[in-house]
């Protein structure tokens, strides 16, 4: 089974209005659409970028930029849901804060099926900054969902560098990991791109990472922004050798190739090493606790 992807590695803008911003979303899938992408991936922290649209007295506070771009959550699901339907595509609406009956805010990625219909995952682990806002809290469920190329899971960002959470997914059938990330130094960026290799080779499944990209010194959130959109794979047999399918450069833009889910299988079942269907021997009960061992004379 091949499957055409668009991960995106987005430059931050600054729309002076919604629908600026729906026009270039609406522009730029449509583009990666008629290059034949079944499946387009949008970065971590996206809606982030709507807290331009209230002007500098909200988008230069984080809690300010948070409840007022809250407020537009009907218009974003509304906005990728028609955009998903209208492609017939599966899109992952990068990630919102969404605003919970507390008060506090969930990291959200919103996943969209070719008939706009939508589930989401949250992110379950939180970065300093996250802590730090005092504002944001920590999923609870760590889910799989089913599409027409097979079962995928989302870590979002900082999850991806956990081991367990893509173990979950992928004993739960999980055959591609969407990873939508916003680092904001290159030490940020470079531990999500291990993270997600290390999930590459231990699940020896694809994983696609989106990034944000550009500076933005007028946000609170998004000032600065690091990595590459990349496809990640397992390095063995009628794979890339160093694990990288496809990465973009420097530049902002899509990186849009073909992912052969079949051929990552096949290496899974006949590659020169079983990363995955061995995992269950680091399991075993003399092996789950390290032991303090003295020398011996020799």
């Amino acid at each position: 089974m091949q499957v055409k992807v668009a991960v995106g590695q987005w430059r931050i803008g600054a729309p002076p209005h919604f629908d600026d911003f729906a026009a270039r979303v609406e522009r730029e899938l449509a583009a990666v659409v008629a290059q034949g992408a079944q499946l387009a991936l949008l970065p971590e922290y996206l809606a982030m970028e709507l807290a331009y649209t209230f002007g500098p007295q909200v988008y230069g506070d984080l809690h300010s930029s948070l409840a007022a771009v809250n407020t537009l959550y009907p218009q974003w699901r509304a906005l990728f849901g028609e955009i998903a339907q209208r492609h017939g595509i599966y899109l992952l609406a990068g990630s919102f804060l969404r605003r919970q009956d507390d008060g506090s805010y969930r990291n959200r990625s919103l996943l969209f099926d070719p008939q706009g219909r939508h589930a989401w995952q949250e992110k379950l682990r939180l970065t300093g900054f996250e802590k730090d806002a005092k504002a944001i809290t920590p999923g609870n469920a760590l889910k799989v969902f089913d599409t027409e190329f097979g079962r995928v899971g989302v870590n979002i960002c900082y999850d991806v560098e956990f081991p367990l959470f893509a173990r979950a997914q992928s004993e739960a059938g999980a055959v591609l990991l969407l990873v939508p990330s916003c680092t904001d130094t290159p030490a940020g960026a470079a531990r999500v791109r291990i993270g997600c290799q290390a999930r590459a080779l231990e699940n020896q499944i694809p994983v696609l990472c989106a990034v944000t990209a550009g500076d933005s010194d007028w946000s609170a959130a998004l000032d600065t922004n690091t990595g590459r959109a990349a496809i990640y794979v397992q390095p063995d047999r009628g794979l890339p050798d160093g694990g990288v399918l496809a990465e973009l450069d420097a530049e902002a833009g899509w990186l849009v190739a073909e992912v052969d889910i079949a051929a990552v299988k096949a290496a899974r079942s006949n590659g020169q090493v079983g990363v995955a269907t061995d995992w269950p021997g680091q399991l075993l009960p003399g092996l789950q606790r390290a032991r303090v061992t003295s020398f011996e004379r020799t």
